[in-house]
């Protein structure tokens, strides 16, 4: 175990599905995967482990911004030897032909700042997706006939943001839809040799100020999770 993960190495699988919010992880574990049990509650931040067709999978909580998932991806990735690690979560859109309930996949992933800066320093590096799991993602959703969108996100590093001058710069240039995790996750992946993606459903916009309403929710994620599984083992 380490300090935030009370659970054994066997008890984590090569392939882990990373929420923000540990009880849609505790939802995605009870909703999709088979015999799943509770492997962490260190902080309240809940994981489960279970097999999904046969295959092993972790559907850890990260918590919500960059730092607290590099403290979940680095222990999962150095001391679970983890291989695979996918987010799955919420974004909010940022282009008009983006539409609540929609999928996004992460290709890049723009940023002010992550936990990673402190190593770049000067450099502005560039973290995207790996192509197998974003190729393997984007059949998934195509075959399931979810809308779906493949571009560039950007994680912020606040929930309450108050820079409209560099939102208006992010929709000019592309960028589908805003979060907060996946940029330290690509980072830590290209780091350590590790495949990862986002897996994003839209759940409010930008622009148009819509928002999934509650009741939704659980069905629209539902898409985003299946779409995950299917790629980490296509």
């Amino acid at each position: 175990m380490t300090i935030h993960i009370g659970a054994d190495k066997e008890d984590i699988a090569p392939t882990v599905l990373m929420p923000g919010d540990p009880y849609r992880a505790k939802w995605a574990a009870e909703t999709f995967l088979q015999d799943a049990r509770c492997i962490n509650q260190v902080r309240g931040m809940l994981g489960f482990t279970g097999t999904w067709h046969g295959h092993p999978v972790t559907i850890q909580g990260s918590g919500m911004g960059m730092p607290s998932l590099s403290i979940y991806a680095n222990e999962l990735i150095r001391d679970y030897d983890a291989q695979t690690l996918i987010r799955i979560g919420s974004c909010g859109g940022m282009q008009e032909h983006v539409g609540i309930r929609d999928v996004i996949l992460a290709m890049t992933a723009s940023t002010l700042s992550t936990p990673s800066r402190g190593i770049f320093k000067e450099l502005n590096f560039a973290p995207c997706a790996d192509f197998g799991l974003l190729s393997a993602a984007h059949q998934a959703a195509m075959a399931k006939g979810v809308p779906t969108h493949v571009g560039g996100i950007y994680s912020s590093d606040v929930f309450y943001d108050e820079r409209p001058d560099l939102n208006e710069q992010m929709m000019r240039h592309g960028i589908l839809g805003v979060e907060m995790e996946a940029a330290e996750l690509y980072n830590l992946a290209a780091r350590h040799g590790r495949r990862a993606l986002a897996v994003l459903t839209v759940s409010d916009h930008l622009l148009t100020h819509e928002a999934l309403p509650a009741a939704d929710r659980e069905r629209s994620f539902g898409d985003m999770v299946e779409i995950a599984l299917t790629a980490a083992f296509t």
